[in-house]
């Protein structure tokens, strides 16, 4: 998977996530996930965590014993802030979907307490939200974060809000099973009245959010905020039976995914002028 790769097919619509794509919450989402880590056990989770021979990567199954035997996430991932805690539900629970949803609500229940400050990722988002919709592409924001914490952070946003800049907002407790399921992007896309389509973009972050893109139907493209090398995207997109998706291309800022749309727009209408 090269990181130069370009998707197949212009886009008319973009699917964004919200944290570590489009914002940094980083401290308020390691703050909950902490909270709920201790009370697995008493959640009926406990029993219920994936077998470490089970994981994708050694990183995973370390991941993964380190809050079998602590509790808590390492103070290393923590550092690094490189990880959500959908793809840190996926390391501890895999498949088990009823046990990643009783996560999720947990989740919910102990980020009310610190859902505050929230910060634009990179200093020109706004402009370049903006400029896709002059493209006449239609934007949706995804996220696996409850309706009344999005809402609560999108007013927060740079001071003004971003309400204004997308055609649809869908969030986790908008569908029956969060990403990875493509039950949020489906949604989204139905209610633009579109159908699922290579035109159709989702921006994301994270495994899953590949995973949900791939099962959708719709162009994956992933958002390499993290700064991995090519021998870490590798591992984490290793294209085998078990896990076969991989993005359509790799972008490395908001920046990029507007000249990436630009250009591919701009070759359409070369080539339809041509044609006429």
């Amino acid at each position: 998977m090269s990181i130069l790769q370009l998707p197949h097919a212009r886009p008319d619509t973009i699917l964004i996530d919200w944290h570590a794509t489009l914002v940094d919450t980083h401290d308020a989402m390691y703050h909950a996930v902490d909270d709920i880590l201790p009370q697995l056990q008493s959640l009926g989770l406990g029993d219920r965590l994936l077998d470490p021979d089970e994981s994708k990567t050694i990183e995973d199954a370390k991941l993964l014993i380190y809050v079998k035997n602590h509790h808590r996430l390492h103070p290393k991932i923590v550092t690094q802030r490189k990880i959500s805690r959908t793809d840190i539900f996926e390391v501890l629970f895999g498949d088990d979907q009823d046990a990643k949803s009783r996560a999720h609500h947990a989740f919910d229940q102990a980020y009310r307490k610190y859902v505050a400050e929230v910060h634009p990722l990179e200093a020109d988002i706004r402009q370049q939200l903006e400029h896709l919709r002059e493209l006449g592409v239609k934007i949706g924001l995804i996220s696996n974060r409850k309706r009344e914490f999005l809402e609560h952070e999108l007013a927060l946003v740079d001071g003004n809000g971003w309400e204004d800049l997308f055609d649809v907002v869908v969030c986790g407790n908008d569908v029956e099973e969060r990403k990875p399921s493509p039950q949020m992007l489906l949604k989204a896309l139905a209610i633009l009245d579109k159908e699922p389509a290579e035109s159709c973009w989702y921006v994301g972050d994270s495994t899953t959010d590949v995973i949900a893109a791939k099962e959708a139907c719709v162009t994956s493209i992933f958002y390499n905020g993290a700064g991995w090398g090519q021998a870490w995207l590798d591992k984490i997109f290793p294209h085998t039976v078990k896990h076969p998706h991989r993005p359509d291309a790799v972008i490395n800022s908001i920046a990029e995914l507007t000249s990436l749309a630009r250009h591919l727009l701009a070759q359409h209408m070369r080539v339809k002028r041509a044609r006429d």
